[in-house]
């Protein structure tokens, strides 16, 4: 195999797969968040975004652009970009692409954020205006949804919609789904195997399962019903019941559960962990139980299991 087919074939395979990380992590950081007034989650969502794409456009550069006549240098040289719609438009030079306002305002922001906004409170100028990317997402809401968001405006802040999600995850996965067609289209053209992606990663759940974060939310809650509820048994099942649970207030149900779906929520009962904890005569026995649990390669002999 060429140097420059196995190039193609792995390493950009590699990349498909890294975009595909980025791009998820970004699409559940905005599910996440409650409000769009805190700036470092906004700041966190747009540069997952934004380096997801900008490396997905590029794979999809390199397989469209690349031949044996090419100068190598100089097409990595054009690569070091930040500018996605740049990067779109060199696609559009040899494929269709069907993507409309929404998606090109999208890779706009990001671009702008990437080149530009992230950059922004280095400046002393960002006293007169720090809170720029919060304004731009509100903005394409505003746009698309044709609401009138005011954000900054009140002590509560800005409240995360429904609606809003929704907007972002169909903008986000036809953008994601459109650039990925043209990655398999063209790999299978030079018969590689560039848009193949391992089972049950992010980048598949994106490219191809169409990622639904509120259903991924659905299952932990049906998975914790069934503990909760299940009068069957088995030796992991009665491991877990023998462990003497934690003293947490019941009258917190609501903030615990949240730590299921929302890393800031974890954050926010840690301390209470913590003091529960330092409560324990022998926290070192309790840590080795908690390890246990979820652990792989563990099995617990119980009679029904031989059974």
């Amino acid at each position: 195999m060429k140097p420059t087919t196995f190039w193609k074939n792995f390493q950009l395979g590699e990349e498909l797969s890294i975009s595909g990380v980025f791009i998820y992590n970004g699409m559940r950081r905005f599910h996440e968040m409650q409000n769009l007034n805190h700036t470092e989650e906004v700041f966190e969502f747009l540069y997952n975004l934004s380096v997801g794409f900008e490396r997905l456009l590029k794979i999809a550069v390199v397989l469209l652009e690349h031949n044996d006549g090419i100068k190598q240098e100089e097409l990595e040289k054009s690569l070091i970009t930040h500018n996605h719609l740049e990067l779109l438009r060199r696609l559009k030079k040899h494929v269709t692409i069907n993507l409309n306002t929404p998606h090109n305002d999208l890779l706009s922001l990001l671009g702008t954020f990437y080149k530009s906004l992230r950059y922004d409170r280095f400046s002393l100028s960002s006293v007169y205006d720090s809170n720029k990317e919060m304004g731009a997402i509100c903005d394409i809401l505003s746009k698309h949804l044709k609401t009138d968001i005011q954000h900054g405006n009140t002590i509560f802040g800005t409240k995360n919609e429904d609606k809003y999600r929704k907007f972002i995850r169909k903008t986000v996965l036809t953008i994601s789904r459109t650039i990925f067609e043209v990655v398999k289209e063209q790999a299978m053209a030079l018969n590689i195997y560039t848009y193949e992606l391992r089972s049950g990663s992010k980048a598949e759940t994106v490219f191809l399962r169409e990622v639904n974060i509120s259903d991924e939310d659905i299952l932990w809650k049906e998975l914790l019903v069934f503990f909760m509820n299940t009068k069957t048994t088995s030796g992991y099942l009665e491991f877990l019941r023998e462990i003497t649970p934690l003293d947490f207030d019941p009258a917190l149900v609501d903030e615990y559960l949240d730590c299921f779906q929302s890393d800031t929520a974890k954050a926010m009962v840690m301390d209470e962990l913590e003091h529960h904890y330092q409560e324990l005569e022998e926290t070192g026995k309790r840590f080795e139980l908690m390890n246990i649990v979820g652990a792989h390669n563990v099995s617990f002999d119980y009679p029904d299991d031989e059974e």
